[in-house]
């Protein structure tokens, strides 16, 4: 019981601390953080569908990417029918990827479906094409994307102010972080939950009991793609732009170990993965120069290897309810949340 006690203390300090930060941090250190917080929100996203649902996404940053897009042409008025209001940018850049990996799922998932390796292996063909088709897209600023995004927004018509102090933003964006943690966290606790870590950890089984395994990975890949669409549009006010390179591989790549590295397993352990990398790329782009990518990958096979389920998964894992444990042994041995 000890050990729950600790995920449960060392969760709830690491949200006390990520509120006091501003206390603590100065302008640039904390708008880089905000920043950053977007990435955040990406790796709880790819945790989701690849830790509780066991669905390896070679192509996350599709999502990402789409929800940049949308936020960008509808805050810069490009689509005028939609207005150029943030509120409804963000439910684009929700919406729309939450549907296209829900439509991705049903035509991957029927029948047979795809999983293990031929998953993987087709998302990462699917970003690839992503990237290449968004490069020669001229409506979407093709190879050099569109600059000038604006920031977040808040009020209604004329009186709308334009959100540009970094404590503000900071909270807005850890605002959106808890949410999202809070609401992923809810469903894996829920039965829904239980069905995804079923079809986890055994599809034959669990089909055989009655479960439709292609709906509950649709809708897995539909939340997970919608997670990360969120991402991508708090992403683009913050940076301002967004390009064919926020859709493809690379950035796939990257928040695979991310997650992996913080502890697929785990929400919060991948959220401070991507905080922690993204954080360190810096550091070690100057220690190591244009080796830094071949460090990263090296630390993500080590962690691999010698923490499989990450370098935070066993510290923050918090322990399933116990109407959720069989015999209501409270062991947080299954515990992956």
């Amino acid at each position: 019981m000890r050990s729950v006690g600790a995920a449960r203390a060392a969760t709830a300090g690491v949200w006390l601390l990520l509120t006091i930060c501003p206390l603590a941090l100065g302008e640039w250190r904390l708008a880089q953080l905000a920043q950053i917080m977007s990435y955040g929100i990406f790796a709880m996203s790819l945790a989701f569908v690849w830790g509780q649902t066991g669905l390896l996404c070679f192509g996350q940053a599709i999502f990402f990417g789409t929800g940049a897009y949308a936020m960008a042409l509808i805050t810069k008025g490009l689509l005028p029918a939609l207005g150029d209001g943030p509120a409804m940018g963000l439910l684009a850049a929700t919406v729309l990827p939450g549907l296209g990996a829900l439509l991705a799922g049903m035509l991957m998932f029927r029948g047979r479906g795809l999983s293990g390796a031929y998953f993987a292996i087709v998302t990462l063909a699917a970003a690839v094409i992503a990237e290449r088709a968004a490069s020669h897209w001229d409506f979407i600023g093709g190879f050099n994307g569109l600059l000038d995004v604006p920031p977040l927004r808040y009020g209604f018509g004329r009186g709308r102010v334009e959100l540009l102090a970094t404590t503000p933003v900071y909270y807005a964006m850890l605002g959106a972080a808890g949410a999202v943690y809070g609401l992923l966290l809810w469903l894996e606790r829920s039965p829904v939950g239980t069905a995804l870590r079923a079809v986890r950890d055994n599809e034959q089984r669990t089909a055989y009991f009655g479960f439709d395994i292609a709906a509950y990975k649709s809708f897995s890949l539909a939340l997970s793609g919608a997670v990360a669409g969120l991402a991508g549009g708090l992403f683009v006010t913050q940076f301002g732009f967004v390009s064919p390179a926020l859709i493809g591989v690379p950035l796939s790549t990257e928040v695979l170990i991310w997650t992996a590295l913080g502890g697929r397993e785990v929400l919060l352990a991948a959220f401070l993965g991507a905080l922690g990398v993204r954080s360190a790329e810096s550091a070690l782009s100057k220690a190591l120069g244009d080796y830094w990518l071949l460090g990263l990958g090296l630390s993500f096979i080590a962690s691999v290897v010698i923490f499989p389920r990450g370098l935070l998964g066993g510290l923050l894992s918090l322990p399933l309810p116990r109407r959720m444990v069989g015999g209501g042994d409270p062991r947080p041995s299954r515990a992956r949340t």
